[in-house]
Order: structure tokens, then C-alpha cells, then sequence
């Protein structure tokens, strides 16, 4: 178990580096404008949910999450090899529901 600092400082570093790689090296259209709101690392670095959302998507959002579980493998993989740690959390994708609450 890492402490909670360690956790968050790893889920930042997942968060941006996530975010490069969405927009440098994935060509898939249904992930164009996918932003990262968030990243949890839980305290074992099993998991790390990724909050994403993205504008004026709202209608799109299961095939975007689809999307994402698909690639997850090759972002996992990407991830592993720029950020140095024992095991590599598994990533799932969440929704975030918060910038449709506030546009309302």
C-alpha cells in the first residue's frame, strides 16, 4: 500500500500523460475532444479511474467509453513504459457528469 500523497501524485502523472497520449497518438474519431476531468489511484495501485468527459457529448458517451475500453490495452501498455512502477494499475473509464451538470 503507498500512502495517500503517493497515490494522488501518481494519479496526476497518470492524468497528464493520459491526456498527451489521447491526443498525440490515438486515431480514433470517436475519442477526438475526450477530456480527462480526473484520475483515482486506489491505495494498493490496482486501479485507476479515469473520469473523462468531453463537449457537446452527451449522446456519444457509451460509444465513447467503448472506445476507451477498447484502446485500454494500448494506453495501459504506453502508460507502463513512460511511468515507472512495480505493476501497472488496470484502467477503467467513468463518465463524468459534473461540466453537463453546470451547463444546465
Amino acid at each position: 500500500m503507498v500512502s495517500e500523497a503517493r497515490a494522488k501524485k501518481i494519479a496526476r502523472r497518470i492524468q497528464e500523460d493520459l491526456a498527451e497520449l489521447l491526443q498525440r497518438e490515438v486515431e480514433d474519431p470517436r475519442l477526438s475532444l475526450v477530456t480527462i476531468t480526473d484520475v483515482e489511484v486506489d491505495r494498493e495501485l490496482a486501479y485507476a479511474t479515469v473520469w473523462v468527459t468531453a463537449y457537446d457529448a452527451l449522446e456519444r458517451r457509451e460509444e465513447m467509453l467503448q472506445a476507451l475500453e477498447r484502446a485500454q490495452g494500448f494506453l495501459r501498455s504506453r502508460l507502463a513504459a513512460q511511468i515507472s512502477l512495480r505493476a501497472f494499475p488496470r484502467l477503467r473509464f467513468r463518465w463524468d457528469p459534473s461540466p453537463d451538470r453546470g451547463a444546465r
